[in-house]
């Protein structure tokens, strides 16, 4: 890709798609400058191909591997979830949104408000749109995904069920932990496994074939009333074993075959 400066925001995404299935594409600081590399092992090779210059990933300050119009989620899309959250098994994919505003990188720590009671950490897959999408059926959706990462959707527990809908309980700045690689390729294994570790502690564990629907099925229940635009990014549901975070904790959301979203968690 020519400019390289671009790589991963808002609506360059569909430049991207040519890719090879399998690249695990991130952005990073240096210099002051934004970066776009290769995630190889442990290190980052700079470029979209082989051969750039390298970094050793130790140190270096990731960004998200995309910077998303939307954020599109999807709640309950695990029946153990939907279950320990007294919730009905939806006939529908459930969906909400959250603001951009609440995106964090690897590394950055996820703020609690101290006024805002106790929030969960919920560990997901995220999907990322490379072409624009518009009433597509389930057959064609996968044609339209760049690729997955991995994606936390902090959420602040009393406010959601007070609220009744979910935007703010969701969307509070440093509730959206995203990254670090975008791993890519058009589908994601069923077998894959998602694993949610706190403090060093296994507290999730899930596979994708668990999900109520498919990524294909959610891409294109979303595209019968939204164009999603390439960069978008749709978190696609958690698995059972949601819980509290405190002060001092540290969040892992661990995807196989994508790598470790880590994230501290402090005070406002």
């Amino acid at each position: 890709m020519r400019d390289m400066e671009r790589c991963g925001e808002e609506g360059a995404a569909a430049e991207l798609m040519g890719l090879e299935e399998g690249t695990r594409l991130v952005r990073f600081l240096q210099d002051g400058e934004v970066r776009c590399g290769r995630l190889v092992g442990e290190e980052v090779e700079l470029g979209l191909s082989p051969a750039g210059r390298k970094y050793g990933v130790e140190g270096l300050k990731f960004l998200t591997p995309v910077v998303p119009g939307t954020i599109w989620c999807i709640g309950l899309n695990y029946r153990e979830h939907a279950r320990e959250s007294n919730m009905a098994i939806p006939d529908e994919p459930c969906v909400f949104m959250k603001p951009r505003t609440c995106l964090i990188a690897q590394g950055d720590p996820i703020r609690l408000p101290s006024w805002a009671g106790r929030v969960d950490y919920e560990g997901e897959l995220a999907v990322v749109i490379g072409r624009t999408c518009k009433n597509v059926d389930e057959a064609g959706a996968s044609d339209c995904v760049l690729g997955y990462s991995c994606f936390n959707d902090v959420s602040a527990r009393v406010l959601q069920h007070r609220d009744g809908q979910w935007i703010r309980a969701k969307g509070f700045d440093t509730f959206g932990p995203f990254g670090p690689a975008l791993l890519v390729t058009r589908k994601m294994p069923e077998a894959a496994k998602l694993t949610t570790r706190l403090n060093g502690n296994v507290v999730q564990r899930g596979h994708f074939g668990d999900m109520i629907f498919s990524v294909p099925a959610i891409v294109a229940h979303l595209s019968r009333f939204a164009t999603l635009q390439p960069g978008d990014v749709i978190a696609t549901g958690t698995p059972s074993g949601v819980g509290p975070v405190s002060v001092g904790d540290v969040v892992e959301i661990d995807i196989e075959g994508i790598g470790v979203l880590k994230n501290p968690v402090a005070g406002e």
